[in-house]
């Protein structure tokens, strides 16, 4: 895996801006991302009846970029291997950490499994009645926000939803800290995504 001074991490896309829109799609797990000037710079859609999950990214060209893809059948709670599409190398390994209360990722180098950056939403009394039979189809409506943090828990960035007809979050990452951008930034593209917010 590349270290935070290399900026080539993923062929055929730029993902070192600090702002980022990720649309999905009303009725399905298809997603758009524009970078901070409105520029189309990402498709993604879930692969459907896979035995692993799957989302494939592609450029606006439809050209593979990177990919995210559970380890094991039905990983609801488990590890996805971000991987880069011409290379096939991993980019980083998302370990996702589900409560009541909260959701919560790590993100790790693939090679030596060192922790890179931190992404848990916030609200724990929100994700709580969430997850409340009838209650959570209201509270389903309320964007739901992300901070991203350093290995030493400081803020780097968010994820954070807007209150519209079709889902949209805005992305924030400022400072990377020690993960490659570019890796940080596609890694929280695919938490938006494996949540289906």
């Amino acid at each position: 895996m590349a270290t935070g001074t290399q900026r080539d991490v993923i062929e055929g896309v730029d993902l070192t801006g600090d702002e980022y829109t990720v649309k999905q799609k009303l009725l399905r797990n298809k997603y758009k991302v524009y970078d901070g000037d409105g520029e189309l710079i990402l498709r993604a859609k879930q692969k459907l009846f896979k035995m692993k999950e799957e989302f494939p990214f592609t450029d606006p060209d439809g050209d593979d970029v990177f990919e995210i893809k559970a380890e094991s059948i039905l990983d609801h709670a488990g590890d996805y291997t971000l991987t880069e599409a011409d290379s096939g190398d991993a980019i980083a390994v998302l370990d996702k950490n589900w409560t009541l209360l909260s959701h919560k990722w790590k993100i790790r180098d693939p090679d030596d499994e060192r922790l890179l950056a931190k992404i848990e939403s916030r609200g724990a009394l929100l994700e709580l009645v969430r997850n409340l039979p009838y209650i959570g189809v209201v509270t389903g409506l309320i964007p739901h926000k992300y901070s991203i943090e350093d290995t030493d828990g400081n803020d780097i960035g968010e994820i954070a939803g807007q209150l519209s007809l079709a889902d949209t979050y805005e992305i924030t990452v400022e400072d990377s800290g020690d993960a490659d951008k570019e890796a940080l930034v596609a890694s929280a593209i695919a938490i938006d995504a494996l949540e289906g917010n």
